[in-house]
């Protein structure tokens, strides 16, 4: 494997881990993501997975429904996308993206595989979990975090109904760097 697909699994395993402890009675709980409860945010990942494939001409493959198994349903996600990350040919299919041409390897660490960092963070909140993310990842999104443009703050911008990061949320100077990134990233870390 390569530092691209490592990365994927690493997050992928500490997702999956957050989605298998939750209970059957939080799947409805509201998450830090304006609208959306635990559910949502597992959604959102499965439907992430299944944007990384399409510029390959694939799709998800089948998999449990998401209202019945949420974990069943990433599992499966994660599988396809893997087997483009294992796939040297695919993983290095280039296509266009609304951040420039890039290959399918990096739009998936870029995109997917990123938001799963932050999103586990949702899930945790939601779920009462521990919402710690790893300190590595944590320095490793700084300085992207701390580039985002205003663009991609703008309701719409990518399509309807998509909302790439919210407002930015000021925490105060002194806040760890973990709630730092988080406000970056539209999150409340107070939630």
């Amino acid at each position: 494997m390569n530092a691209i697909a490592d990365r994927y699994r690493v997050r992928a395993d500490a997702f999956e881990g957050k989605v298998a402890a939750v209970e059957a009675g939080q799947w409805e709980n509201r998450s830090p993501c304006e609208e959306w409860n635990a559910r949502d945010v597992v959604g959102h990942i499965v439907d992430m997975h299944g944007a990384m494939l399409r510029p390959l001409g694939r799709e998800l493959g089948p998999a449990p429904a998401l209202l019945a198994d949420p974990l069943g349903a990433f599992r499966s996600a994660r599988a396809d996308v893997e087997a483009v990350l294992a796939d040297p040919v695919l993983a290095a299919t280039e296509h266009e993206t609304p951040m420039g041409r890039v290959t399918a390897e990096q739009h998936i660490d870029r995109v997917v595989s990123a938001d799963m960092v932050v999103h586990g963070w949702d899930l945790a909140r939601a779920t009462g979990q521990d919402d710690t993310i790893d300190p590595e990842e944590v320095a490793r999104m700084w300085p992207g975090a701390q580039a985002i443009p205003e663009e991609m703050r703008t309701p719409g911008a990518f399509g309807p109904d998509i909302v790439v990061f919210g407002p930015e949320v000021k925490v105060p100077d002194d806040a760890s760097l973990q709630d730092r990134l988080l406000g970056l990233m539209g999150r409340d870390p107070s939630y």
